[in-house]
């Protein structure tokens, strides 16, 4: 595969974790915690910047977007430690509303929706380092 084609696996995985977060919180009425809201800062620009990038052929998308997804990779490492008691719930910076501890959704026992963010991030900075070291050729052949 070239570069380009792990660029736009990402906009696709990035517009899947939009308009799933989306889905959770304005469909099945899930309050998002004050995390969820900070990992969601970091994803929805995604859906732009990784378009634009791959629209323009603009091989410096990494430089703008790899920040954006490394941010909310931290977040998403500190929630997913939070929500499965690694670190004490005292240090939650959910003090009103929804819990960041809270298990609003768990598929097969132990999917979370941390747990989805935290792939979901770890997956976007995978494909856009392959997309990186794979080159920027956007010729088809």
């Amino acid at each position: 595969m070239r570069g380009p084609h792990f660029l736009f696996a990402a906009w696709v995985l990035s517009a899947m974790g939009t308009f799933g977060s989306l889905f959770f919180s304005e469909v099945m009425q899930f309050a998002p915690c004050t995390l969820c809201w900070y990992q969601r800062i970091f994803m929805y620009p995604l859906v732009v910047t990784l378009a634009v990038g791959y629209a323009c052929q603009d091989p410096r998308v990494y430089r703008y977007s790899m920040p954006l997804v490394l941010l909310g990779l931290i977040v998403a490492v500190y929630h997913n430690l939070l929500f499965y008691g690694v670190i004490p719930a005292s240090l939650a910076p959910c003090t009103q509303g929804v819990s960041c501890t809270e298990a609003q959704l768990e598929g097969f026992g132990f999917v979370s929706i941390p747990l989805l963010s935290l792939v979901g991030f770890v997956c976007l900075a995978t494909l856009l380092q392959l997309f990186k070291n794979r080159g920027t050729s956007w010729a088809l052949n």
